[in-house]
Parts: C-alpha cells; structure tokens; sequence
C-alpha cells in the first residue's frame, strides 16, 4: 500500500516488502524490484523459463506474468514503486511554471520485455554488495522517515539502483575495461584513484586510458569525472536535494570542487541546469 509521508502529508507510491515469498507478484500498478540474496528459484516469466541463483534480481512490470516453479532456501526483498513515483517533484520556487514535472527514465529498460535478459538482470560479485547495501537504505528510509527528505533519499538510491543494473547488463561479456567500468558504476561516490581502476582492470595505467579512449573517447578518470556528472545532473533533474548533498552522493569532496567542475564540463551552473533540464523534460 502507500506510504504515507507524515512530514508532508501526502501519500507516496511505493512499498518495501522485506520477506518476499513471491506469492502476490507482480503488484498491480507498478515496477517491483525484487533482490535474492540467498537460494535458487526458477519459473516461467511471460512464457519464457527464467532461473535465479542468489544473488540475483528480477525486474517484474505490472502485466507481467510470472508463475514460481522452485524455490530452494530463497530469502529476498522487494521494492515496488509506481510510475508516478518517478515524476520529479516540484520545488516551491517551480510551481506553477512547469505543467507536469520530468521524469526519471534511468533503468527503465529494465522492464520491456524486449530486454536481452528479460526480467533477470546480470548481477556480479562485485556490484552485489552495493546492491544490498542499497536496499538496505530503502528499506529503511520507507519504515523510518527519518526526515523530510526521506523521499529524496529513496528517489537517490532507486537511480544507483537501476542505474548499476543497467550498466551492468549492457554488455554480456566483460573486459578488462569492463572491469573498470563496473567498478567507477558501483564505487564512483567513494573516492576512486587511478591505481584502483588499474588494479581493478589488470593493465598499467598507459593500456587502460589507451582502452578507454577507444571505448569511451575519455580517460579512465575523465570518463569517472563524466559518469559523476551524469548521476549529478539525473539528481539535480529528479529530487530536491541541495548541491552540497548532491555533491556528496556523486563523489565531490566538496560542493565548491563539484560546482567549478560541472561548470567546466556543462557550461552552465548546477542550478541553471536544474531549471533548465526540468523545462526540457515537461515538453518530452
């Protein structure tokens, strides 16, 4: 059922199951996510067979059809959100000037069903305890509310959420590249060194930025910097969180540093763009 935001009094569109035993999947009228961390299960999504073997995701719309076989030891979450939950909210300095708000488009792929992996979303060692950490947060954050920017805080790790999946999923085989790229997706809020994206990808550093200019047209640090700059223009379009959060979440030390640079990159202030781009967005 919704939530309902005591701070704001007004319902939000999204529910946290913590136990899920796939029993009532999907949930009408909205997107699941749906974590397995320990077990295996197999079934039949839409008619074509799927199997998960922990951990794993499975990515269920509202019309889909899935039917559970077997399970063996299954634990998992869910998080369910409607598609409402995606519009961007308004700002009191906005209302009235946009029609309808944007709305958040990052992951969605994951959810048509003529997606590669169909529901099942490729999950790997190393971006899974990123993944539950970050449910983990939303969960919490839907039984807490521990402030009024609650809200915020689950559109922010919602976007990590799919966002990582769905980088993860471009690709089905990796390189070394790859590598490295799974890992600026999965850590690019912490602080990220060449040496660890070296490391990470098994090249000295002349054969990585090489690669990547081939791959990406950008260094491996360039390309970090432009992958910190996406999440950050995503945030800025899509929640109300101020610079300095935004900064935070999106691996600046600090908002000074964040805002010179994505002045440099873009032209234009963070602020100017969060005007902008949700302007854009209403006429799409």
């Amino acid at each position: 059922m919704p939530q309902i935001d005591r701070y704001k009094n007004r319902s939000v569109n999204i529910e946290f199951v913590a136990v899920e035993d796939f029993s009532n999947l999907p949930y009408p009228g909205r997107f699941t996510l749906i974590l397995v961390t320990s077990g295996t299960m197999s079934g039949i999504l839409n008619e074509h067979p799927i199997s998960i073997v922990a951990p794993g995701v499975l990515c269920l719309a509202e019309d889909d059809d899935i039917q559970v076989i077997e399970k063996h030891n299954v634990a998992a979450q869910s998080f369910s959100f409607h598609l409402e939950f995606l519009n961007t909210i308004t700002l009191s300095e906005t209302q009235g000037y946009f029609p309808t708000g944007p709305r958040i488009q990052t992951g969605l792929s994951l959810f048509q069903r003529d997606h590669l992996y169909f529901g099942v979303p490729r999950v790997t060692e190393k971006a899974y305890p990123h993944l539950f950490e970050w449910f983990f947060v939303l969960g919490t954050e839907v039984q807490a509310q521990s402030d009024t920017r609650w809200v915020c805080r689950i559109k922010k790790y919602l976007i990590q959420i799919l966002g990582l999946l769905e980088d993860l999923n471009r690709n089905s085989e990796r390189s070394s590249v790859d590598l490295a790229l799974e890992y600026i997706h999965a850590n690019y809020l912490r602080k990220i060194s060449l040496e660890d994206l070296t490391n990470c990808a098994h090249l000295n550093r002349v054969t990585l930025n090489k690669l990547f200019q081939e791959r990406c047209g950008n260094t491996a640090i360039g390309y970090l910097l432009s992958y910190r700059l996406k999440v950050a223009c995503d945030l800025l379009t899509h929640t109300g969180m101020k610079l300095n959060e935004i900064a935070r979440a999106t691996g600046f030390e600090y908002d000074t540093y964040f805002i010179k640079q994505f002045k440099a990159k873009k032209g234009i202030s963070p602020t100017k763009y969060r005007t902008i781009s949700r302007k854009f967005a209403t006429t799409q």
